[in-house]
């Protein structure tokens, strides 16, 4: 599971051309698709999303309007993602955008699915998945880019979850993470704070090898606690 996977992901019913712009907007303005990078074209846009061409096109239209995205013609054309000004990044960055009761809401919400994902994965992990989300906690610790640490920590959360062997719990960590993607990118910039959080995978994944659903749920929710935290600060910092 990677961040295109929750940026592409299909939008609920209500409102669709607006929420692909938001989705997307939020995706370019967070860094998690780059300048210059090709957006899938609007047939496999709208077969990821789940919405129709139509859509999509409107979306599009509406980006192409804002400055976040342009059109090239020719064999190797299609949308790509604008070079954008830094100071526009700054101001118009989702987490600047979003409230903090917003943002405490997001986290709390958030800790609950993953906490009682931990509970039941603690009990349910078999040894080879154990295996794989030591694998991926090692490329977390070691990715150098702050867009891949946040792709690995979405898929760091998103495979915890998945151990609950609960498909509910899935779907709903998958739903919350097309809130969370582009609020956390900009937070692995910072060296010491991905290295605290990878220490704290750490201790989820020792609870997980002891089988201590307690303490499982308690590090579930320190990592949660700690990302919360440090948006508020960032919020704090750039306002």
């Amino acid at each position: 599971m990677s961040a295109y996977t929750i940026i592409f992901a299909p939008i609920a019913q209500a409102t669709r051309s607006e929420q692909v712009v938001e989705r997307l907007e939020n995706a370019i303005i967070s860094g998690l698709l780059k300048s210059n990078e090709q957006l899938p074209n609007e047939a496999d846009l709208a077969r990821l999303m789940g919405v129709s061409p139509i859509t999509v096109r409107e979306a599009l239209n509406t980006l192409r309007v804002k400055g976040l995205i342009d059109t090239r013609r020719g064999r190797n054309g299609g949308s790509f993602v604008c070079e954008l000004p830094s100071d526009l990044l700054l101001n118009k960055h989702p987490l600047r955008q979003a409230s903090n009761e917003y943002l405490a809401d997001l986290g709390e919400f958030h800790s609950a699915i993953l906490s009682h994902g931990a509970y039941l994965a603690a009990q349910r992990t078999t040894e080879y998945e154990l295996g794989k989300i030591k694998e991926l906690i090692d490329q977390f610790e070691q990715a150098v880019e702050a867009d891949t640490r946040a792709q690995l920590d979405l898929r760091c959360l998103l495979t915890l979850t998945s151990f609950a062997q609960s498909a509910r719990l899935a779907n709903q960590e998958l739903t919350i993470q097309a809130e969370w993607a582009p609020l956390i990118a900009v937070l692995y910039q910072d060296d010491q704070f991905h290295q605290l959080v990878v220490a704290q995978y750490h201790q989820l994944l020792s609870s997980f090898v002891q089988g201590n659903e307690d303490d499982a749920v308690i590090q579930a929710r320190k990592i949660i606690s700690m990302l919360t935290d440090q948006m508020l600060r960032y919020k704090l910092s750039i306002e």
